[in-house]
């Protein structure tokens, strides 16, 4: 049931007047400005022993005061000189008794005669009158979960709809624990105190999560879970709306579904987590299981041994469990399965929902980094692949209500079976069939070769090697005789051999393409070797891609690239090995951001520039990289920046500037609006990129998933906010402040703002970049960044484009390539 305010107020909603509303004043009125007429109501408080004054929603008819949402949890008012206003932009404010606001709901949709409502679910809507929401609180959870509240996140925006606790019963504020969901991997909840992990829920099974209790009390529930590429967000309804629920993130680190008991007029508590000592998150460490109705409550999972048994002995697990018999990817391997189990940490895994278990076996034979695979979906579908690369750690024993892995093993640990034998058998097969036709395809290629008398190349006009890359489904383009790459092409025993035949000791990182490991060649030369996985998301066009880009360009700032290697279903490209690694590996990093001075992180910002300026201007094609951040620059041993990863970059000749494209590729947080939203790109997209990317190194601050206690803006709009106010240095992170060049810190966040304005126009060149960060040359005052507010903004040009039918976009889709 939806009603306004009393009617005493209704005036106010109706018409949008800019009346005012004292703090005081709803003492006459039951403590109500707004009420749902059911179970909510809305108005200030004053919450335990506190002098402080909030905006609030609580239950109506409950004789506990049970706040479920605060407007200005960190910004109280000091008395009860309040005052909330319902603008014609249709903004709610909240003024203190000077008249400076305090809060806001931020809406940015301006319409006519807006209407402000509490929904009888407890969410606090500003809406049109034709039911559009203009902004609504349940965006902007605290610390309790309603029933119809979503919580996840917005993968376009970075935005997190999540639990954050009460700093004490007495103030509401940011407490030090929250319930989020992490998207990174197989998607799947941690209550987190602060940035430590206390408690895990597993990933969805496709009834629940997997170390979620399987049911809440009667009359029952639904839930309701989305995991596609532009979200991950659950939400649960009760079957009956009689109940009032509640679901709290408490000041103890307790997430609690409580029910309120009408006979007792007490809130009970049903289900509580972490509730014993193995949902404590990693417990028992990497590959040790736990069981708190055991004593000791952890062991090593079978064919494993404690990494340090005098301290398991006396209960320290710390160091958690090793293999017995060290993999080793020359040798055969097998699978043993352990049932009944909490699956292990996912956000270092690989899914596909297509793909059935016995596929899903022999990628993971395949894939040397591959320790153990599962079917996360227990709904009663053999299909679904969930493949980890990492040491499995956070396992528990659940018994029934468990699931079943597949842990990788040495074949030294396990017998052999007949079954075995013949499932060995039809992997063998086929491998030999494809063993085979490559021997035919390279003798093609030899006799082609020695007629022709050419150098190896990775590439050629030579139709027995197209005919052999097409053979391994790669298909190149025809290009022009001047346009040949004189590569060389390694052979695959060569790779195995500096690798150490892919050793996870050699495993420097794995992004979108695959694996990278760190090799040696036979002369010492330290080379990194990218791998293409048979289950990327990204493939042939972009390998090809790489090649043909990288191959041709030369400069100090860009990664070289000293060959590929193709061998059957192997595809590798082999670089120069960076020892300092990528960008992000300091930047984000608390201990290693340290060694980034000031003049590091401006040589970086310059050398960043001077690369883009080459792909941009002075290289022979103009290449638009699309997916510029820090895992995809590189640092030499002298932290000279190599911009890497050109999979997904665009050439134009002559004087093209940009294009449309109807796939959307790269990484959100580092594309510009007009790429985003209708698949616009051009060099301003990559100016766009490298603000971002100078923001980030300024402020040590990630642009995707930043969160601030005074506002929801994403990193673009608090460093607008801050650049207004004058107040910049509060953005320059701690190590940085300390240097003696704070004006050329400050010119960088503003060349950082000028290169993410909303419009392309608005943005420099790479050569004014260039120019700005080398000279005392006088600065544009720049304009409102993109993705201010974190939402997609379309400029009057772009919509009347639209509406004229000059452009048109279709199937968006994008490629996460967060990891190297």
């Amino acid at each position: 049931m939806h009603l306004f305010l009393s009617s005493i107020f209704s005036v106010l909603i109706l018409s949008s007047a800019l009346d005012t509303i004292p703090a005081d004043q709803p003492l006459t009125y039951g403590n109500t400005i707004i009420s749902s007429g059911g179970k909510f109501e809305l108005g200030f408080f004053s919450p335990g022993t506190s002098r402080k004054w909030y905006l609030g929603i609580w239950f109506n008819k409950v004789s506990v005061q049970t706040v479920v949402w605060v407007a200005n949890r960190d910004t109280p008012l000091n008395d009860k000189n309040g005052m909330l206003n319902l603008t014609k932009q249709g903004n709610l404010t909240l003024q203190n008794g000077s008249g400076r606001v305090i809060w806001s709901s931020n809406s940015t949709r301006h319409v006519q005669n807006p209407i402000a409502q509490l929904l009888d679910s407890g969410n606090l809507v500003v809406r049109d009158t034709t039911e559009n929401y203009l902004w609504q609180s349940f965006d902007y959870p605290c610390d309790t979960a309603l029933p119809g509240m979503k919580l996840g996140v917005d993968l376009k925006t970075g935005y997190g709809y999540f639990l954050r606790s009460w700093k004490s019963r007495n103030d509401p504020s940011k407490g030090e624990f929250s319930w989020v969901i992490d998207p990174h991997g197989l998607s799947q909840p941690f209550v987190m105190n602060g940035s430590i992990e206390r408690y895990r829920s597993g990933p969805w099974n496709g009834r629940g999560f997997s170390n979620a209790p399987s049911q809440l009390p009667s009359p029952g529930y639904n839930y309701t879970y989305v995991s596609d590429p532009e979200k991950v967000s659950f939400m649960y309804q009760l079957r009956d709306n009689s109940i009032f629920a509640r679901v709290v993130m408490q000041l103890n680190g307790v997430l609690q579904l409580s029910i309120w008991n009408n006979q007792t007029l007490n809130w009970d508590g049903f289900v509580s987590v972490p509730a014993d000592n193995c949902d404590i998150y990693g417990q028992c460490h990497t590959y040790g299981l736990c069981n708190s109705g055991n004593s000791p409550i952890c062991r090593c999972l079978d064919k494993f041994e404690p990494k340090d048994p005098t301290e398991w002995a006396r209960r320290n697990w710390s160091d958690g469990c090793v293999r017995k018999t060290t993999l080793n990817c020359r040798k055969e391997v097998k699978f043993l399965k352990h049932s009944g189990i909490k699956l292990p940490d996912t956000r270092f895994s690989w899914y596909s929902p297509g793909v059935t278990l016995n596929a899903c076996e022999e990628l993971c034979l395949r894939n040397c980094s591959c320790m153990a695979y599962a079917n996360p979906d227990i709904t009663g579908t053999n299909e679904g692949c969930l493949l980890w690369s990492d040491e499995l750690m956070d396992i528990r024993e659940l018994g029934a209500s468990g699931q079943d892995i597949y842990i990788k093993l040495d074949s030294s640990e396990l017998g052999n079976s007949s079954g075995e034998k013949l499932k060995k058998l039809r992997i063998s097969l086929p491998l030999a069939a494809s063993g085979l036709l490559s021997a035919l395809c390279l003798i093609l290629y030899i006799r082609q070769k020695k007629k022709k008398d050419q150098s190896q190349k990775c590439f050629n006009e030579d139709k027995s090697f197209v005919t052999r890359m097409r053979s391994y489904q790669l298909f190149c383009t025809n290009e022009s005789k001047d346009a040949e790459l004189d590569l060389p092409f390694f052979d695959f025993a060569t790779i195995l051999d500096a690798t150490d035949n892919f050793s996870l000791n050699n495993k420097l990182g794995e992004g979108g393409f695959g694996p990278v490991f760190k090799g040696v060649l036979e002369n010492g030369q330290e080379i990194a070797v990218k791998r293409l996985s048979r289950y990327s998301a990204q493939g042939t066009d972009e390998f090809k891609n790489e090649v043909i880009f990288i191959a041709k360009l030369q400069h100090r700032n860009l990664v070289k690239l000293l060959g590929c290697c193709i061998q059957a279903q192997e595809k590798m490209l082999i670089y120069e090995y960076m020892p300092n690694n990528s960008l992000d590996w300091f930047l984000f990093d608390r201990d290693r951001r340290s060694l980034l001075d000031w003049p590091k992180c401006f040589h970086i910002i310059n050398g960043i520039a001077r690369g883009l300026l080459y792909l941009h201007q002075d290289s022979r094609l103009r290449i638009i990289h699309r997916d510029l951040k820090p895992s995809n620059v590189l640092l030499d041993i002298d932290m000279n920046p190599k911009i890497s990863d050109f999979g997904m970059a665009r050439s134009f000749g002559g004087n093209e500037t940009g294009a449309m494209t109807t796939r959307v590729v790269g990484t959100y947080g580092y594309m510009s609006p007009e790429y985003a939203a209708e698949g616009k790109f051009s060099v301003k997209s990559d100016v766009f990129s490298f603000g971002v990317l100078v923001l980030e190194i300024v402020s040590g601050k990630r642009n995707r998933g930043f969160l601030h206690p005074d506002h929801h803006h994403n990193l673009l709009g608090h460093v607008w906010i801050l650049f207004k106010e004058g107040r910049v240095l509060e953005l320059i992170d701690t190590q940085l402040r300390q240097s003696r060049n704070l004006s050329e810190i400050q010119k960088s966040v503003h060349v950082g703002l000028l290169c993410v304005q909303q419009c392309p126009e608005d943005r420099p060149s790479m050569a004014s970049v260039v120019m700005m960060l080398g000279s005392d040359v006088a600065l544009p005052l720049p304009k409102e960044p993109g993705f201010f507010n974190g939402r997609i903004r379309f400029t009057e040009a772009d919509s009347s484009a639209s509406k004229h039918g000059e452009t048109s976009v279709n199937e968006l889709s994008i490629t996460q390539l967060d990891a190297r």
